[in-house]
């Protein structure tokens, strides 16, 4: 199983590369939508900030969103295709991962190999505490890489991965 400390620096190198893909862009070009089906930056980085939020209450710390924010950019919440007032904008998005980049490495640094075994509520049952966590980090990996494709969509034609 990986170690807590292994999982601290992969959270913290998705956080790397958020903030590289979202360089120099602003908060209307995170705004655009893909020409097929899917969402645009906002929503991807608002179902992170959600991702984390679900993993900081998984053990026990404060959320760093409201539940009006988790439920805007929660699993089947409905894309982001204008700026509205339950939109966040990107500077205060980038400013809640950055937190929850904080929270989350002094809430699993904590962690003691006890509490990785105990049981917790899944998706789909009971699971150990360290399972969950993993399957968090695989949730936010899989759309931390979408943010390549959503920097491309904002007209960028870099290469930053």
């Amino acid at each position: 199983m990986i170690e807590v400390q292994d999982m601290v620096k992969a959270f913290a190198r998705n956080w790397e590369v958020i903030q590289s893909q979202t360089q120099g862009l602003s908060h209307d070009q995170c705004l655009l939508q893909p020409p097929f089906r899917g969402n645009c930056m906002n929503w991807v980085l608002g179902h992170i900030a959600d991702n984390r939020n679900d993993l900081l209450l998984t053990v026990g710390e404060k959320p760093i969103l409201t539940e009006e924010e988790s439920a805007r950019y929660g699993y089947g919440s409905e894309p982001v295709c204008v700026d509205r007032k339950d939109v966040i904008p990107l500077e205060r998005m980038l400013s809640l991962l950055q937190q929850s980049q904080e929270s989350i490495a002094k809430a699993l640094s904590q962690l003691t190999p006890d509490d990785l075994a105990r049981k917790v509520k899944g998706h789909r049952g009971e699971i150990t505490l360290a399972n969950r966590l993993f399957l968090l980090y695989f949730h936010e990996t899989y759309h931390t890489g979408q943010t390549e494709l959503l920097r491309q969509l904002a007209g960028t034609d870099d290469k930053i991965i």
